[in-house]
């Protein structure tokens, strides 16, 4: 179960967690490719092929490491998901009121 420190987690709100984290994911996705789309189709130059290589190297590595699902720290993920638009806070409603605040004065950081 995923716990913070204060609470566990149940197990509906371990499986509704798993739920978003996917569809947060499969939207960041999306958004990156439409802006890949988007500078592909602007390249004229080799220069401009190796900045979209880089671009997406160090996009890759940045979701890589995002969307870390492990219990302990599983509460900052979703503030920052939420901070960055990726998750709203309407779609937290499945978690305790005291995670969700907790989420919430996270991402406010």
């Amino acid at each position: 179960m995923l716990q913070t420190a204060e609470a566990p987690w149940s197990q509906a709100e371990t499986q509704s967690a798993h739920a978003l984290f996917r569809k947060a994911y499969e939207r960041e996705l999306d958004g990156l490719l439409a802006t890949v789309q988007a500078q592909a189709s602007q390249i004229t130059k080799i220069d401009d092929l190796w900045k979209l290589h880089d671009f997406l190297s160090a996009k890759r590595h940045e979701i890589d490491g995002k969307y870390d699902d492990r219990q302990s720290v599983i509460v900052f993920v979703f503030a920052q998901l939420l901070k960055e638009g990726l998750v709203e806070a309407e779609e937290l409603a499945f978690l305790a009121p005291d995670k969700q605040s907790k989420i919430k004065a996270l991402a406010r950081l």
